[in-house]
């Protein structure tokens, strides 16, 4: 395994010394943020051949938040997103959790979110490569399960200011797993994540990467602007150094954390917006993500019954095998 920042994406050590706190400032420091938005709507005449779906002020604002209140830049990555919208329309077609496929990664953990933030209030994300069942469903549907996750999570604007950490453990991803790791579809996550999306990524970090993943970060390097770059941090199987970055007490056992050990079915749960049979002690998403909106009663089908009931059966199953205490 690599140590610690082995792989040096800018001929340079990563010294974790030399990081500070990054302080993002808030729309409630402007005098008026009605005409800061309102100056960003008013650009939207500018690229007529974009169709702007929604124009309301929250939604303006998570791109403000994004570009530090800078009106072109925010206007910039709107436009963005929706061009990157208009031209990967696949991506997007039955876009919900329910879909099957995207269902399948976020049980499987794709991506997982961890209840409690970090000591800078970041929203932490966490991956477990090995988990992927490369021959169920693709990379491009773990990036759509990806992206919806965001999509939720940036409703709040607390994720909008912090920012997120995401970590990816590569431990017993398989040589065959990586294989599958379509060069298109990683062009394509990263051209949506990093110029397309707003979100504010404040640290991407890597333990127990195989030469094999090393390798296909060579490749995609080309892609990823120096800043994206500054924001990598491979730690190899030193897991003190991650630590270093995202404190123990939030981790997962897996993680050489001290909390429980992580069951991806919460998240999924979360999103699939299915009824918890009970609410782990001091597991909520509640501070992480906006609550989901409430619908209308409506009569279930047998189908959605069995799907339901198996979900909940799956967290019966993981409770009982990792001794978790319910309240």
């Amino acid at each position: 395994m690599a140590e610690y920042c082995e792989y040096e994406w800018n001929h340079r050590r990563c010294d974790v010394s030399n990081t500070s706190p990054s302080k993002s400032k808030s729309l409630s420091g402007t005098e008026d943020k009605t005409l800061v938005i309102q100056a960003v709507r008013n650009l939207m005449s500018t690229r007529p051949e974009i169709e702007f779906l929604r124009t309301d002020d929250n939604f303006i604002i998570r791109f403000l938040h994004a570009r530090k209140n800078n009106v072109p830049d925010s206007f910039e990555l709107m436009a963005n997103y929706y061009s990157y919208r208009q031209r990967n329309r696949q991506l997007f077609v039955n876009f919900v959790a329910t879909e099957i496929g995207i269902q399948q990664a976020l049980r499987d953990g794709f991506p997982g979110v961890l209840p409690e933030r970090d000591r800078k209030g970041r929203c932490v994300l966490v991956i477990f490569t090995a988990n992927w069942d490369h021959c169920a469903y693709s990379l491009e549907v773990i990036y759509r399960a990806l992206l919806l996750s965001l999509e939720r999570l940036i409703e709040k604007q607390r994720n909008q200011v912090n920012g997120f950490v995401v970590v990816v453990d590569w431990s017993e991803f398989s040589f065959r797993q990586s294989s599958n790791l379509n060069p298109r579809i990683l062009k394509l996550m990263i051209e949506g994540l990093q110029d397309c999306f707003p979100a504010r990524f404040k640290g991407i970090h890597f333990i127990n990467q195989p030469w094999y993943v090393e390798a296909a970060l060579t490749v995609i390097r080309p892609f990823l602007k120096e800043k994206t770059k500054d924001k990598i941090f491979l730690h190899g199987n030193n897991l003190s150094t991650l630590h270093d970055y995202v404190p123990k007490d939030i981790l997962p056992a897996e993680l050489g954390g001290e909390a429980p050990s992580y069951n991806p079915l919460l998240w999924a749960n979360e999103m699939l917006e299915l009824p918890s049979i009970d609410k782990i002690r001091g597991l909520s998403f509640s501070d992480v993500c906006c609550p989901s909106p409430e619908k209308k009663p409506e009569t279930l089908t047998t189908n959605n019954h069995s799907r339901d009931n198996k979900l909940i059966e799956e967290n019966k199953c993981y409770i009982q095998e990792n001794g978790t205490t319910l309240s």
